[in-house]
């Protein structure tokens, strides 16, 4: 049974790497792909202020192209921490889910590829969430704050995982599938990485989540690991 199971991990992990393409262990593969002119059109979006939704899903687009593609965004979440599966399958469902929204009228993408538009990320934003973005993926503080006072019962600026799963539901819309599990998979995700050893997310990485800087910063963090391992 436990040869089985491994087994079976192994062949979905190599399935879900498959779909991701060449390159997702070399960063000059992905610098060296051709940019067609509408890819070097959105990289413009840099060019200005980004929104905050803008700066959160920018970290995943490694070569500052304005688009991201499955294999930039297992890197991300390998970057930040998240092991081969977990990043090959996030790879697949986000794009899977974004792409398609995000994607510019009269654009055509490669296939099974479903590359994400930094652009127009705001278009992409899925039902039963907290409402911290907006419709044009501006942070609203309000619904920050919401969160905390509705279900920080424990600690007043904190989620423990049960809190989590208590605004889960309560963000919950009928029959919302796609949105129920989008904000269950970013949720936990987040919760996995980054809650302390008692158990609790706090409200200042949670903030750092939506303004963009708390991945760049589990990148930094995991490099000095790597960093001060090599040195012992």
């Amino acid at each position: 049974m436990f040869f089985a199971r491994r087994a079976t991990f192994a062949l979905v992990t190599t399935a879900l790497l498959s779909v991701l393409g060449p390159g997702i262990n070399d960063d000059a593969a992905i610098r060296e792909q051709p940019q067609s002119s509408s890819s070097s059109s959105m990289a413009d979006v840099y060019n200005g202020e980004l929104t905050p939704l803008q700066r959160h899903v920018a970290f995943f687009d490694r070569d500052k192209d304005g688009v991201i593609y499955p294999a930039e965004t297992y890197k991300g979440f390998r970057a930040i921490g998240c092991g081969v599966a977990l990043s090959a399958a996030s790879a697949v469902f986000v794009n899977a889910a974004l792409g398609p929204k995000t994607k510019p009228e009269n654009q055509k993408n490669p296939p099974f590829k479903f590359p994400i538009y930094v652009k127009n990320i705001h278009k992409g934003k899925h039902g039963s969430d907290s409402g911290v973005y907006d419709a044009n993926g501006r942070f609203v503080p309000e619904k920050f704050e919401e969160i905390f006072k509705k279900f920080a019962h424990t600690k007043p600026d904190a989620l423990t995982g049960k809190e989590l799963q208590e605004m889960l539901q309560a963000n919950r819309e009928p029959k919302d599938f796609k949105g129920w599990l989008g904000g269950l998979t970013e949720w936990k995700v987040l919760y996995s990485l980054c809650k302390d050893k008692d158990g609790f997310l706090h409200k200042d990485t949670v903030r750092a989540v939506y303004d963009g800087s708390l991945f760049e910063r589990l990148e930094q963090e995991r490099k000095a690991k790597k960093e001060s391992t090599k040195k012992k």
